[in-house]
């Protein structure tokens, strides 16, 4: 199932895109989605109940907002340097470990909602992220079957980020990921079910319609199995929990100088494959 919220930001509605792309309001059937729901199996097969029926009423498309694919999201956890690619256009070694950081959950915004520019940014960079998203509660996984039976779901992720508030402004790196709107997430969550190779997805981002990434999660250095068994030695995991796995390589960061950073107006799209695509403008903020 592709799962999303749709309505302005605050007021969203629970709704469907079914397999013919039409959107189906699921008000009738669920009252929101989140962690409760997506541990919930019996209230999933509700839905895929009421999916199956043709009950579930359509809604216009039309100038409608879509807004992030969880509400009530109660941590983002994410992994730097987890691709191949991306660790050898920044000159660095493999880590042995996952890099682990927090992004606080109000960062995340609607997949077309405007991105903002800090004020006093001028390494403002993008990052297109597959987005694991938990379904059941998660502590010292010990196997890859275990950790991909944790995940409900998975969405796009863009994990913008300003670069020298990361990395030049003393301390962890958490002044440069926690601006706000700096977590574009969706259109949709897409059912595990519908992902039966996380390890096999395209990634691909354009910035004013140039292509600036362009991988496979196949370049992962820990795939996604491993890091949601590694995370769990570490915190608790719990429904409606998002972990970012990790960008490829293409980020402004990567390039030679001068770097390509984002200003205000420009215009940011990626998509994953099978997840759906984003598209924002940057905005002063």
């Amino acid at each position: 199932m592709k799962l999303l919220r749709t309505g302005p930001p605050g007021a969203e509605r629970p709704t469907l895109l079914d397999d013919e792309g039409t959107l189906r309001d699921l008000t009738t059937v669920v009252d929101e989605i989140d962690g409760r729901l997506l541990a919930d199996h019996s209230a999933l097969e509700r839905v895929r109940a009421a999916v199956g029926a043709r009950i579930l009423p359509a809604v216009d498309p039309e100038g409608l907002r879509i807004g992030p694919p969880v509400a009530r999201i109660g941590k983002i956890v994410c992994v730097g340097l987890n691709y191949h690619g991306h660790a050898a256009e920044l000159g660095v070694p493999a880590p042995e470990e996952p890099v682990l950081f927090l992004k606080a959950p109000d960062t995340v915004v609607g997949p077309e909602d405007p991105v903002l520019v800090p004020r006093g940014s001028e390494k403002m960079d993008w990052e297109i992220e597959l987005a694991v998203v938990i379904g059941r509660t998660a502590r010292h996984l010990e196997t890859d079957a275990e950790a991909l039976a944790a995940i409900a779901g998975y969405a796009v992720a863009n994990d913008v980020s300003e670069r020298e508030f990361q990395l030049e402004r003393g301390g962890q790196w958490d002044k440069g990921k926690n601006c706000e709107t700096f977590n574009p997430l969706g259109p949709w969550l897409v059912t595990a079910d519908e992902v039966p190779d996380p390890q096999a997805l395209r990634l691909r981002l354009w910035v004013n319609g140039e292509l600036k990434q362009d991988a496979t999660t196949a370049d992962q250095i820990f795939p996604v199995a491993q890091v949601v068994r590694y995370v769990s030695r570490f915190m608790t995991l719990y429904p409606g929990d998002i972990i970012n796995t990790g960008t490829p390589a293409g980020v402004a960061d990567g390039h030679p100088d001068p770097k390509p950073y984002l200003r205000a107006g420009d215009v940011v799209e990626l998509e994953i494959e099978g997840l759906g695509r984003q598209r924002q403008q940057l905005k002063d903020a």
